[in-house]
């Protein structure tokens, strides 16, 4: 669901209507049905959104009709305008959905974006979607994120902090850490044996020596130099500015950033719209568009679908690397 206030609806409404240009898998929508009726009419669309009450019908109705297992709001839902009665909803969604991807009932989960300034009103308790998730899965370790578009893939050390504390939030355990999750989620959901990470320098020209900071030298790269000798197959600590040209990714299968900005730029610069942020280390395939609740044009019929599109056929793929047809 997402938030609903949001342009989640929208978008999940125009992915149906787009499903055979992108050839998306049938997928079930946890939402509320009236709610998905009401967008489908603001953009003068016919979608015959069907209530299902098991997912064996999903596959049968997925050509016709927009198939949704109903989770309903508490209140009227107005477009761009949140409300924290409807906060229960969302989280309901959200633990449906893991739950039946731990059941093995559905391939994999993609969650339109949620607004935790709502939920942290209604008692929300954890940093941010991703926790919660890790939180319901059940597991000790904390899960990763990547961001990913066309040919670049790229994970931030460090996520939601100041930049002021990057710095000293740089540790070789985390570096450690990081890697190694990242590592095995390259082989298990993406089917490389030996995957090359480029991991980028704190400072700029990646210290170039210890001239323009010390963390390069003194932290960043004798933690590589220690994942190394396990067997680990990592260039860098590298200057930033030069590692996501067209050549230079060529050289790498993903790339280990040290702050939000220094990951995320390039990812939405090289497709703005049609990035996805995907986790790392869940025993199930979570994935989802890498943009917020946009709540500024909600309800005005002009949201792309792409990033969610995305998201879906990026779920579809990693599923397909954890459970191959034989």
């Amino acid at each position: 669901m997402g938030e609903p206030a949001g342009i989640g609806g929208e978008i999940t409404v125009k992915a149906w209507l787009m499903r055979h240009g992108k050839n998306l898998p049938a997928f079930v929508v946890l939402a509320d049905p009236d709610r998905l009726r009401a967008e489908a009419e603001s953009l003068g669309q016919r979608v015959p959104v069907q209530v299902i009450d098991s997912l064996d019908q999903v596959d049968d109705l997925f050509e016709t009709a927009l198939p949704v297992l109903p989770v309903h709001t508490k209140d009227p839902v107005e477009a761009g305008l949140l409300n924290a009665f409807n906060a229960g909803a969302v989280l309901e969604s959200i633990q449906t959905a893991v739950r039946l991807a731990r059941d093995g009932q559905v391939a994999g989960i993609v969650t339109n974006p949620i607004h935790k300034g709502i939920l942290y009103e209604a008692g929300f308790k954890h940093p941010g979607h991703t926790e919660y998730l890790a939180d319901l899965c059940g597991i000790d370790h904390d899960p990763v994120m990547m961001l990913m578009a066309q040919d670049l893939k790229v994970v931030p050390l460090t996520v939601h902090i100041p930049l002021k504390d990057v710095p000293q939030a740089v540790t070789a355990d985390l570096l450690h850490d990081k890697i190694r999750v990242t590592v095995r989620a390259m082989q298990q959901d993406f089917g490389i044996a030996v995957p090359r990470v480029a991991v980028a320098g704190l400072n700029p020209h990646a210290g170039e020596g210890g001239s323009i900071g010390s963390e390069d030298l003194d932290v960043i790269a004798p933690a590589l130099d220690e994942l190394r000798a396990e067997g680990y197959v990592i260039a860098g600590p590298l200057p930033a500015d030069t590692m996501f040209h067209e050549m230079a990714r060529e050289e790498y299968d993903i790339a280990l950033c040290m702050y939000h900005d220094q990951a995320l730029i390039p990812v939405k610069t090289l497709d703005f719209h049609g990035g996805v942020n995907v986790t790392l280390g869940l025993p199930i395939v979570r994935t989802s568009p890498d943009h917020g609740t946009a709540l500024n044009i909600a309800g005005k019929g002009v949201a792309r679908p792409d990033s969610l599109m995305a998201a879906i056929l990026a779920a579809q793929k990693i599923a397909s690397h954890r459970n191959p047809v034989t």
